[in-house]
C-alpha cells in the first residue's frame, strides 16, 4: 500500500464550534497540508443551535449550515451519525461504534454539552425530555399534540428558550427556577422582575425560588404533575429539562487527558490538551480550568486552533466577551461587561418604566480627566442600543457628559457618531474590530476576490462581524456607510442581507418583472432565506402593487403578528377591532350594531384620536365572529392593524359650522374611501378642516387639507408620535380635481420611493426636501405624473375589505385559533379586570412583545 503522504486531521463533533473549524481551516489553507474528517454524531449537518425555537416555524433545512450535506473542499469528508467510543493516544486512532479504526495526525474534539438533568425522583418518565437537538424538538411536538400543560425547570437563557418552543406548541407553560430571578447569571433582580412581567403578559407562569421536589407519574409511566417543596402537586404533561449544560468530556477522561475540576477537557491558551497532538474548541474545552457556555467563545477557540496548526503561533485564547443579546419570547434582553458593577468605586445609572417594560443600566466608572467611561450594563425590553453600547466597554472612549442620554428615551447617543476608537471590538461573536471592519472596505483590502467590499453585506461574510447572533449588524452598516461617505464614495443602502438594493429599487424590481411571490423575488434578486426585515417589507410592496389579499397562499407567512390575524394585538393577548368610520360620520344603526358586538363579547369601548371606535378585548377566535356581525351590517375593516391609510379626520365644516367654508366632511368621506385599504411604508394619516381654524388638526398629518375661500390648501409631510412634524404647504387654493390629483401623485411616489418604516416628515428630509416633491408632484418634472395616477386608480378599482373576503375562505378562518393543537379551545391565560364599568386587561403594566415584526403604536 502506498505511504500516505498528506495528514489527516479528525474531528469530533459537527455542531456550530465544529463547523466553524471546519470553515476556517477550509478559508485559511488547513486543507493545504491536512485531510480533514468530521465525525458527526447526530443524524445531519451542523445547524444553527442558537436558533433552535424557529425549527417549528422554519423546518430542520432552514436552520442547517450544510443544507447540502458536504462541503465543497473535497479534502473534507462529512460523516453524519459516527459515534466515537474511543481514542487510542498511543496509536493516535479514535474508535467508532461499529469497531470501525480512524487514523489521526491530529484530533480536534468539539464534542459540545450535554443538558444537565438534576436527580429528581421521577426524571425518567415518559414525556420527560431535554432541549438540545432538532430530535429533542421533533419529540416534544409529538408530546404536545395531546398535552394541556407543561413545565420547563431553569429559567436562564436555555430554559426560556425551551418555554417558547413549549408555548408555541399551545401548551400552557410553566417556568421554574430555583434562583430568586430569571436569568440570574445575565441580569440583575430589578431587570428579572421586568423580564418575568414580559413573560407572563404573554401567559406563561414564572415560578422564581423554588425546588422542585419531584415529577409525579400515572400508571402508563408518564408525567402527571409536579411538585415543589411545600407545596401541592401541580397537574403536568410534559417537563423539559433545561436547568444549564456540562461538557461532555467522558471521551477526554477515558484516554487519560487531563480536565478541569468542574469539568472539560483542560487545553492551554492555543487549545491544545495534555496530550499534543489533541486539541479540544468550544463548550467540551475548559481553558484555564473555565468552560464557556457560549458560542462566540468556540468560534474564537476554533479559529486559535486553526491558525496554530498552520504554524502561525500568534492566535491565543485568554479569555472571552461573555456578553449576550438575544430576544427571549419576544422580549429583548441584553447584558455585558461589568455588567453587576463588581469593580471599585463604580456608579449605576439606570433608567427603568413600568408601564413599557424597559429597564436599562450603565455601570460607568469615572477616568482620569474627570469623565466616565462605560464598565458594562443591562437592557431589557429594549436592546436596540446594545450594538453601540457594547463596543464602548473597554474602548477607553469617554461618555457623553450626560451619559444618561444613552439609555433614555429621548437620547440621541450612538457608538459611531460618538467617535468610537478603532480598535472597539464591534463583533463580539467573532472578535471583529472597527478597525478590521474599515479595513475590509479600504482601497487596499484584498478580502472579496482580491479587491475590497463594497457593501455591509459584503464585509459580514468576509469578517463575519454580524454573521452570528446579528446584534452589531446595525453598527457595522454604519461603520461602512460612515467610511464611504467620508471617502467619497458611494454608500450602500442594501434593504438587508437579503437583498443588495433599498426598499425602492426592490419595488420597481417587483413591479416590471410581475412578481407576486417572495420565493420568486428572492431566487431571482436576493439571497437566503428572507428576515424580518425583508419579508414583511415585500409583504407590503406586493399589497401596494397587487392589492391581494396579505393571507393569500405563501405570502401570508411574510405578513408582521397584526396583519397576520387581520387586528392589533393587545398587551394581554386579545386584539382590538376598529371598523371603517370615514371622516368620523356614523349612522345610528350602525352605532347600535357596534354597541351590540361590544356588550356580545364583552369588549371595550374607546373613541379614538381618529375618529372612529375601538373595541378592545376580543379573543382570536372570537373575531371572525365580530366581524361577521360588523360586515353584514354594512361595515368594514379600518385597517389599524396595517401600515395603510388609518384615518382622514375631519371638522363638520361648512355643513353644520358658522365658521366653515368648505365641505370637510364631505371631502374627508371621499378621500378615506379613495385611499382605505393602500398598503405603504408606514402607516398614513390625513385630515381636512373645513376653515383656517383648524379643528381636524390637518397639519399634524401625512397629508391635510384646509379649505380656503378659494378652494383647498394642500399640505404634505406631518406627523404625531414621539417626534412631531408639521406638514408644510404643498399647493394652494386648489379645485377639487387638481387636489386628488396631487395628492395621488404624492401618495404613490411615497409608496414607491421611501425606504421601509419610514414615515412621511423623514422621507421628504431624504429625497431632497419640500421643493423636490413639489417638483415632482405638482410641476411633473420626471414625467411620472400619469403614471403615478394610474397607479393609484388601480388601487381604487381593486379595492376589497379584507375581513369580509376572509369570513368567504374557509381557509383564512382556519388560523384564527388560540391553539392548534386544541382549536376549540380558548386561551385560559387572558384575564381580565372591570374599570369604570368596562373590562380592563388584567394589572400587567406592560405591554406584549412578541417579535420584531409587531408594529409599533396602537389605532388612531
Amino acid at each position: 500500500m502506498a505511504p500516505h503522504l498528506r495528514k489527516q486531521l479528525v474531528v469530533v463533533g459537527h455542531g456550530m464550534v465544529g463547523h466553524r473549524f471546519v470553515q476556517a481551516a477550509i478559508e485559511r489553507g488547513l486543507t493545504e497540508t491536512y485531510d480533514v474528517v468530521v465525525l458527526g454524531e447526530e443524524p445531519r449537518p451542523a445547524y444553527d443551535r442558537v436558533a433552535l425555537t424557529s425549527f417549528f416555524e422554519v423546518g430542520a433545512e432552514a436552520l442547517s449550515f450544510l443544507p447540502e450535506g458536504a462541503y465543497d473542499d473535497p479534502r473534507v469528508t462529512l460523516r453524519t451519525g459516527a459515534v466515537v467510543t474511543g481514542i487510542d493516544r498511543e496509536a493516535r486512532q479514535v474508535a467508532l461504534a461499529g469497531g470501525e479504526v480512524v487514523h489521526y495526525d491530529e484530533l480536534v474534539l468539539a464534542t459540545g454539552a450535554a443538558p444537565f438533568v438534576p436527580p429528581v425522583p421521577g426524571k425518567d418518565l415518559d414525556n420527560v425530555f431535554v432541549y438540545r437537538t432538532i430530535e429533542d424538538l421533533e419529540a416534544i411536538r409529538e408530546a404536545s399534540r395531546g398535552a394541556r400543560a407543561g413545565a420547563v425547570i431553569g429559567g436562564g437563557l436555555l430554559g426560556l428558550e425551551a418555554a417558547n418552543a413549549l408555548h408555541q406548541l399551545g401548551v400552557q407553560t410553566h417556568v421554574v427556577e430555583m434562583a430568586p430571578r430569571l436569568m440570574a447569571v445575565q441580569v440583575d433582580d430589578a431587570g428579572g422582575a421586568v423580564l418575568k412581567r414580559h413573560i407572563e403578559e404573554l401567559g406563561l407562569t414564572v415560578h422564581t425560588g423554588v425546588m422542585t421536589e419531584l415529577i409525579d407519574g400515572d400508571d402508563d409511566g408518564k408525567v402527571s404533575g409536579i411538585k415543589f417543596k411545600d407545596e401541592e402537586t401541580m397537574p403536568l404533561d410534559i417537563v423539559i429539562f433545561s436547568a444549564g449544560i456540562r461538557p461532555r468530556d467522558a471521551l477526554a477522561r477515558e484516554a487519560g487527558l487531563e480536565v478541569a475540576e468542574r469539568g472539560g477537557v483542560l487545553v492551554d491558551e492555543q487549545c491544545r490538551s495534555s496530550d499534543e497532538h489533541v486539541w479540544a474548541i468550544g463548550e467540551c474545552a475548559a481553558p484555564g480550568g473555565r468552560m464557556y457556555g457560549l458560542v462566540a467563545p468556540g468560534y474564537t477557540m476554533a479559529e486559535v486552533v486553526v491558525d496554530t496548526l498552520l504554524g502561525g503561533g500568534a492566535g491565543a485564547f485568554t479569555g472571552a466577551d461573555m456578553s449576550t443579546k438575544l430576544k427571549l419570547l419576544g422580549v429583548d434582553v441584553a447584558s455585558f461587561g461589568d455588567a453587576f458593577g463588581t469593580a471599585d468605586d463604580c456608579l449605576e445609572l439606570v433608567f427603568a418604566d413600568a408601564v413599557a417594560g424597559i429597564y436599562k443600566k450603565l455601570v460607568v466608572t469615572e477616568n482620569a480627566d474627570g469623565g466616565f467611561e462605560l464598565l458594562g450594563g443591562i437592557l431589557v425590553g429594549d436592546a436596540s442600543a446594545y450594538g453601540v453600547l457594547r463596543p464602548m466597554v473597554g474602548s477607553g472612549m469617554a461618555l457623553p457628559e450626560n451619559p444618561e442620554e444613552l439609555i433614555l428615551p429621548a437620547g440621541r447617543g450612538g457608538g459611531v457618531e460618538l467617535g468610537l476608537p478603532d480598535e472597539a471590538q464591534v463583533c463580539s461573536c467573532n472578535d471583529v474590530t472597527k478597525a478590521q471592519i474599515k479595513a475590509a472596505v479600504s482601497d487596499d483590502a484584498t478580502l472579496n476576490d482580491g479587491g475590497p467590499c463594497t457593501d455591509a453585506g459584503c464585509v459580514t461574510r468576509c469578517t463575519k462581524a454580524g454573521s452570528t447572533c446579528g446584534s452589531c449588524k446595525t453598527v457595522v452598516k454604519k461603520i461602512v456607510e460612515d467610511h464611504f461617505a467620508a471617502t467619497g464614495k458611494t454608500v450602500d443602502k442594501s434593504l438587508c442581507e437579503h437583498f443588495a438594493m433599498p426598499r425602492q429599487e426592490l419595488f420597481e424590481v417587483v413591479a416590471v418583472h410581475g412578481y407576486n411571490r417572495f420565493d420568486d423575488i428572492i431566487e431571482g434578486h436576493g439571497r437566503g432565506r428572507g428576515c424580518d426585515i425583508c419579508k414583511p417589507t415585500v409583504a407590503s410592496i406586493l399589497a401596494s402593487l397587487l392589492n391581494h389579499h396579505v393571507l393569500d397562499g405563501s405570502n401570508a407567512t411574510l405578513q408582521d403578528t397584526n396583519d397576520a390575524y387581520l387586528a392589533n394585538l393587545q398587551k394581554n393577548g386579545t386584539y382590538s377591532v376598529v371598523p371603517r368610520i370615514p371622516g368620523g360620520e356614523i349612522t345610528p344603526d350602525k352605532l347600535i350594531v357596534i354597541g351590540e358586538v361590544a356588550r356580545e363579547f364583552g369588549l371595550y369601548t374607546k373613541i379614538t384620536g381618529g375618529q372612529r371606535i375601538d373595541l378592545f378585548g376580543a379573543r382570536m377566535e372570537d373575531l371572525p365572529k365580530i366581524w361577521k356581525k360588523l360586515v353584514d351590517a354594512g361595515m368594514e375593516s379600518g385597517h389599524a392593524y396595517g401600515k395603510s391609510l388609518r384615518t382622514v379626520k375631519s371638522c363638520v365644516g361648512s355643513t353644520w359650522c358658522r365658521y366653515g367654508v368648505q365641505d370637510s366632511v364631505g371631502l374627508a368621506i371621499e378621500l378615506e374611501m379613495r385611499y382605505r385599504g393602500l398598503r405603504s411604508p408606514h402607516k398614513l394619516k390625513g385630515g381636512v378642516s373645513g376653515c383656517a381654524r383648524e379643528c381636524a388638526e390637518a397639519r399634524s398629518k401625512d397629508f391635510g387639507i384646509i379649505a380656503t375661500e378659494r378652494g383647498w390648501n394642500l399640505y404634505v409631510c406631518g406627523n404625531g408620535g414621539a417626534i412631531p412634524a408639521h406638514a408644510q404647504l404643498l399647493a394652494g387654493d386648489l379645485d377639487r380635481e387638481t387636489l386628488i390629483r396631487y395628492l395621488d401623485r404624492f401618495l404613490m411616489y411615497y409608496i414607491r420611493t421611501a425606504d421601509r418604516l419610514q414615515r412621511t416628515s423623514y422621507w421628504m428630509d431624504a429625497i431632497g426636501g419640500l421643493d423636490r416633491i413639489r417638483e415632482v408632484v405638482v410641476d411633473d418634472s420626471l414625467g411620472l405624473g400619469a403614471e403615478l395616477e394610474a397607479a393609484m386608480a388601480r388601487h381604487v378599482d381593486s379595492y376589497f375589505d379584507e375581513w369580509k373576503a376572509t369570513l368567504e375562505d374557509p381557509e383564512k378562518l382556519a388560523r384564527f385559533v388560540s391553539f392548534v393543537n386544541a382549536p376549540d379551545t380558548p386561551d385560559p391565560n387572558i384575564t381580565f379586570r372591570e374599570e369604570r364599568g368596562q373590562v380592563q386587561a388584567a394589572a400587567n403594566d406592560g405591554p406584549v412583545s412578541l417579535g420584531s415584526t409587531i408594529p409599533v403604536g396602537g389605532a388612531r
